[in-house]
């Protein structure tokens, strides 16, 4: 082989090697499917209802204990919705996104009594 042909190669194989790393290390952080329009949606709701949590305390309507309670319940819908993507490349199906929205409307209910 000559030398440029071994650089070429060389250069080939580490290209390969540092994207095929990348790939790995995106999909261990849990970027591979975050942006999902299912996912975003459930986790736009969850983040919406987190929001409307923190104004009820502040305003005095709800108290520190029924906050803590309602954003661990929220704390695991997202969670479930991690669990439910990393089953499926990234994705949730409708059925799992129908599933997640009822349990958000529950939690949703509680906010504002």
């Amino acid at each position: 082989m000559t030398s440029n042909l071994k650089k070429t190669v060389a250069l080939s194989l580490v290209s390969l090697f540092a994207l095929g790393t990348a790939a790995t290390s995106m999909a261990a952080e849990g970027h591979w499917g975050k942006e999902h329009p299912r996912r975003h949606e459930v986790n736009d709701r969850l983040q919406n209802q987190d929001k409307r949590i923190d104004k009820e305390v502040k305003e005095g309507e709800m108290s520190k204990a029924e906050a803590r309670k309602l954003h661990k319940d929220d704390h695991q819908i997202r969670q479930e919705e991690r669990d439910m993507a990393s089953q499926d490349k990234g994705h949730i199906s409708k059925q799992e996104q129908k599933t997640l929205n009822q349990q958000e409307n529950s939690v949703s209910k509680q906010i504002g009594k």
